[in-house]
């Protein structure tokens, strides 16, 4: 069973600087794609980003690009989301997610960690 477990939300300042974390378990990731999705209150799930686990490919939404970069720590098995120049509007709960690389759809998901930037 994969499990996802989120940390590393928070409150910080616009301008300010977080680090997430995803420890992903259950089964081998080397052919899952990982990706961090988030929810605004009021709003629908967005794209924030992804990474091809196997080549380190990685996928940004325009919002984030170039402030947020996404990782991967094979030993751990581990997905980091590392968030600068954070504004209010990225503000929300952030969900790590995991599919199989070429398959439409991200079939699982963690619990989420709530991020609030403050201006």
């Amino acid at each position: 069973q994969v499990q996802l477990v989120e940390s590393g939300g928070g409150l910080v300042q616009a301008g300010g600087s977080l680090r997430l974390s995803c420890a992903a378990s259950g089964r081998t990731f080397s052919s899952y794609s990982m990706g961090w999705f988030r929810q605004a209150p009021g709003k629908e799930r967005e794209f924030v980003t992804g990474i091809r686990w196997s080549s380190g490919r990685t996928y940004y939404a325009d919002s984030v690009k170039a402030r947020f970069t996404i990782s991967r720590d094979a030993a751990n098995n581990t997905v980091y989301l590392q968030m600068n120049s954070l504004k209010p509007e990225d503000t929300g709960v952030y969900y790590c997610a995991a599919k199989a690389e070429y398959s439409g759809s991200y079939d699982y998901w963690g619990q989420g960690t709530q991020v609030t930037v403050s201006s």
